[in-house]
């Protein structure tokens, strides 16, 4: 089992930045694939940020340049900075982690970004 528990949520105004990080525990792997998805209220979830067990990143376009994955394998960690905070970015943001047991997710932390 994997569990996952996201965190850093919260209020901040456009221009400004949170970091969200996710705390991953149970059965992690070697091999894996770490994800950020977010839900905007009315909107399909989508793909934000991934980073593999490499260390390898990619992005969603919406989000490239502002927004940096980062890991930190020892204390199972997984981050997402976010700079440059759009309204549109207002979601609840899910961690993610894909391995050879399936995928499995966290309970999403808030993230509102006022005008």
């Amino acid at each position: 089992q994997v569990q996952l528990e996201e965190s850093g949520g919260g209020l901040v105004q456009a221009g400004g930045s949170l970091r969200l990080s996710c705390a991953a525990s149970g059965s992690i792997f070697t091999a894996y694939l770490m994800r950020w998805y977010r839900q905007a209220p009315g909107k399909q979830r989508e793909w934000v940020a991934g980073i593999s067990s490499a260390g390898s990143t990619t992005y969603a376009d919406s989000v490239k340049g502002r927004f940096t994955i980062s890991k930190d394998n020892a204390k199972n960690m997984v981050y997402l900075q976010m700079n440059s905070l759009k309204p549109e970015d207002t979601a609840v943001y899910y961690c993610n982690v894909f391995q050879t047991t399936g995928s499995h997710w966290g309970q999403g932390t808030q993230v509102t970004v006022s005008s």
